[in-house]
């Protein structure tokens, strides 16, 4: 009987196994939030990771509401993002070395976001199209990075809430709540800094993701270590 083909999902590969892997979807968790704050505030009323929501602001902008263009940036963040997720599904399935490749990935054009704000390259309606762009890939990348969710938790917290409600908590479900307060943290670090040194908004994510590579990256030396002992 022939052996079916491994799984290319992220549910069949990566999940978080260990205080490290768990600390760096945390990391993961607040940089989402961090780049949706940004985005919104600064780049115009839309999410970079949160594709439900932008489905519903396309959706009122379809019927006459919301902003001037804000239907055009919702595309660009949906496109976007799409392209992030496929560029990851395929590096998920021919890279060895797929969950550092993919978070450095990200790391890039999360910090090449936050050079070109900080230096103030972007003055105009084009060049926040251009931004959202490179936002939106970073976080459809990090949507491929693992199994467990770190951009979109609306299944998590129904999930959360139901065992909850039904009293049956599970030793893990400390870090499910940690990762939903991690998104509220980095949303408002974003927006503080935004507010306190707005050249400085699109630093968080950038930073909070690159901590999350640093932790990825011990975890896996430390595991070489163990393995040669």
């Amino acid at each position: 009987m022939p052996t079916p083909p491994a799984s290319t999902e992220p549910a069949a590969r990566d999940t978080a196994d260990g205080p490290r892997a768990h600390a760096a979807l945390l990391l993961l968790s607040a940089a989402s939030g961090a780049a949706d704050a940004f985005v919104f505030i600064c780049v115009g009323q839309v999410f970079a990771g949160v594709m439900t929501g932008n489905l519903v602001l396309l959706g009122a902008s379809a019927a006459g509401a919301g902003e001037e263009g804000v239907a055009l940036r919702v595309v660009t963040a949906l496109v976007s993002y799409g392209c992030g997720v496929a560029w990851g599904a395929v590096a998920g399935e021919r890279m060895w070395w797929r969950l550092p490749v993919m978070l450095l990935a990200e790391v890039v054009l999360l910090t090449a976001g936050a050079v070109l704000w900080a230096c103030g390259l972007i003055t105009s309606d084009a060049d926040r199209l251009g931004l959202l762009v490179v936002m939106g890939l970073a976080m459809g990348i990090q949507g491929r990075v693992r199994a467990t969710p770190t951009n979109y938790f609306t299944g998590t917290l129904t999930s959360l809430v139901g065992r909850v409600a039904r009293r049956a908590w599970r030793p893990g479900d400390s870090w499910v709540a940690g990762r939903l307060l991690a998104v509220v943290a980095g949303a408002a670090l974003a927006a503080l800094m935004v507010r306190l040194w707005p050249a400085s908004g699109a630093v968080a994510p950038a930073g909070l993701a690159g901590a999350a590579l640093l932790v990825e990256a011990a975890g896996r030396r430390a595991l070489r270590a163990s393995a040669r002992t």
